[in-house]
């Protein structure tokens, strides 16, 4: 059977998981009683509610007498590592383009990736059918962009079509009229425009796998291109390793793809991606040969962590009222398995102590392992997130970022002044139809907090996009401190509406009455950049008095209610978010009021 191999790379929420929900439909590949639900690829809970694609997913589609192999890779910077592999399974992406926002930061991205493994390009400007559409200009962006990162002749020659992915329909005209009712100019064109992959048929195994996953029964699963030869169950292969080394193994389980099932096949040939599982530690890059012809494959880059955090079991006095698994055993093992699927993520102990640091491509990329722990029901604290520095020629290094911003007039003022004391430096600024879109260059840690403050600075009304652009000198100070201190419970209890009215005045609360609170945990934020202490347990003492307020009812202005990502971007650095199946909760390290003044008094003699 004649193979294509495809990814299809984009901006987030430029429809890449929507196109191949049609491609799935249209194609036939279906049976008769199979349904596909929207956005069937992305299968994971946290993908469905987010609306991301966190983890790439393989699929393969039936059309004519072709298997088309299709990688939806994430469109988010923090996943951009397993973008890069996979440029190195397939050879040819459909890039999608928004046929309104044009060309963002991811864009640029993912394109980057592909230019550089030399694959060939095709475009599909996509959500031709909104009210408002550009397609002329996005075009013009589109081709800039090609030129601006480097494309040889053959790749700017690229070939373009237009569709509504949400609707189902294709041409290769820009005029919307012209929309048909199905994908086959997007599949013709993968046939035509995208090159057989290019493998030896004859030969000894080579494959090397790109991407990992894992379950219990089989453990650690590798999945790549035959990069030559064939792949049988119960073969015996050898693994070469990325240090030289070789590993000998049976081929337990081979899988192949069909629509959104991984099915077990018996053999597979050249060309044709493929799930492996038989070994139980094997590592993306490493290469598994037959055992007369051991030839490894150049190895695959991994992209190292930017971003790292502290995780602890939870110390805080509601330890173990919420939570399944809250011992340090337990949680270190489900880290460690994490790693088995996740190549980016470095999880290391830190000596004599129940805690880890955990290293990360970004806040996003560290705030869905939380989120998914918590769910497994897991309880954890975590620290303040931390960019990780690396010497470069002698000299120390800090990550920065490519920030794109697009938001209201009126509001982009606060923006500009933010950005500028957190050493952001603007590159462009554009105006259009009341929205004002700029690009910055920031430091990383510079966007750690500004994320909470950016939809209040815009009314809601802000879009920003970032993705990390390479290391650079680090200039030193502080960025990015949580001006403002915050309120802090005395008192271990229930909060009542009469304590918390006598305490509203002097801040922002976080709680509202009726909330189990304890000794050190945060309740609010002071309007002062000092911390205060306060006593929101408080009741109304009871008296024969009679009062001429007896009667009345305490109104209180509503709590502001924070998402994990915001309380990961509000803490300081003496302070934890402790985290729980049914809560999250901002804390102090220290919870007696002593403890924190002792804190002080050493931080400041040293």
């Amino acid at each position: 059977m004649n193979i294509r191999n495809i990814a299809i790379i984009a901006h987030v929420d430029h429809g890449k998981t929507t196109l191949v929900d049609q491609l799935l439909k249209l194609s036939g590949t279906l049976d008769a009683h199979e349904e596909i639900n929207e956005r069937a690829m992305d299968s994971n809970a946290l993908e469905r509610e987010r609306g991301i694609t966190i983890l790439s997913k393989t699929t393969a589609i039936y059309y004519k007498d072709y298997k088309i192999n299709i990688l939806d890779t994430p469109g988010h910077a923090d996943f951009g590592g397993e973008v890069e592999r996979i440029m190195k399974m397939v050879d040819g992406v459909l890039l999608l383009v928004d046929a309104y926002e044009g060309t963002m930061p991811q864009t640029r991205f993912v394109l980057k990736k592909a230019l550089e493994a030399h694959v060939k390009p095709i475009v599909v400007i996509n959500k031709v059918d909104r009210p408002v559409v550009r397609i002329d200009e996005v075009m013009d962006e589109v081709l800039e962009l090609f030129m601006e990162l480097g494309a040889d002749d053959d790749q700017l020659d690229f070939p373009t079509c237009y569709a509504s992915a949400l609707n189902g329909t294709s041409s290769l005209d820009p005029d919307i009229n012209t929309q048909e009712p199905n994908m086959d100019c997007v599949f013709d064109m993968i046939i035509d425009e995208i090159p057989e992959p290019l493998v030896e048929e004859e030969g000894g195994l080579q494959l090397q796998p790109a991407l990992l996953d894992y379950n219990d029964y089989v453990g650690r699963i590798g999945i790549g291109r035959i990069q030559r030869g064939s792949i049988s169950v119960n073969e015996n292969v050898v693994c070469i390793r990325a240090d030289g080394s070789k590993t000998n193994f049976r081929i337990q389980k081979l899988y192949g793809f069909k629509g959104l099932h991984r099915i077990e096949i018996k053999e597979a040939h050249a060309g044709d991606i493929v799930a492996v599982a038989g070994l139980s530690d094997i590592g993306v890059g490493e290469t598994i040969c037959s055992p007369d012809a051991l030839e490894p494959l150049p190895l695959l880059h991994v992209d190292e962590p930017t971003i790292q955090m502290v995780f602890g079991t939870n110390t805080s006095p509601f330890a173990g009222q919420e939570g399944q698994f809250v011992t340090a055993s337990k949680l270190e093992d489900r880290l460690m398995r994490e790693t088995n699927k996740d190549v980016s993520l470095r999880v290391e102990r830190i000596p004599n102590s129940e805690e880890w640091m955990v290293s990360g491509r970004g806040e996003l990329h560290l705030s869905i392992l939380i989120e998914t722990l918590r769910r497994e029901g897991f309880e954890l604290q975590v620290s303040r997130p931390h960019v990780i520095t690396k010497k470069i020629d002698g000299v120390e290094c800090e990550p920065y970022e490519d920030v794109m911003i697009e938001a209201p007039d009126e509001t982009i003022g606060t923006v500009i002044e933010s950005l500028g004391l957190r050493r952001g430096i603007m590159q462009t600024m554009d105006s259009m139809d009341g929205m004002t879109r700029v690009q910055y260059i920031v430091p990383s840690r510079g966007l750690i907090g500004f994320m909470t403050n950016f939809l209040t600075m815009t009314k809601g009304y802000g879009i920003i996009n970032h993705t990390f652009l390479d290391y650079r000198p680090a200039d030193g100070g502080v960025v990015g401190e949580r001006q403002l201190g915050v309120l802090i419970s005395i008192d271990t209890g229930q909060t009542t509406a009469y304590a918390l009215g006598s305490v509203e005045s002097r801040g922002v609360m976080f709680v509202g009455p009726g909330i189990q609170v304890y000794e050190g945990m945060i309740v609010g934020e002071h309007a002062k950049s000092n911390d205060l202490t306060v006593n929101v347990t408080k009741g109304k003492q009871m008296t024969n008095t009679r009062s001429s307020t007896k009667d009345s009812t305490v109104v209180l202005k509503r709590p502001r209610v924070f998402t994990l990502e915001s309380c990961l971007d509000y803490i300081n650095e003496d302070e934890l978010v402790e985290i729980t199946p049914q809560s999250i909760r901002l804390r102090k390290r220290a919870l007696t009021e002593m403890d924190r003044k002792r804190e002080f008094r050493k931080k400041n003699a040293n």
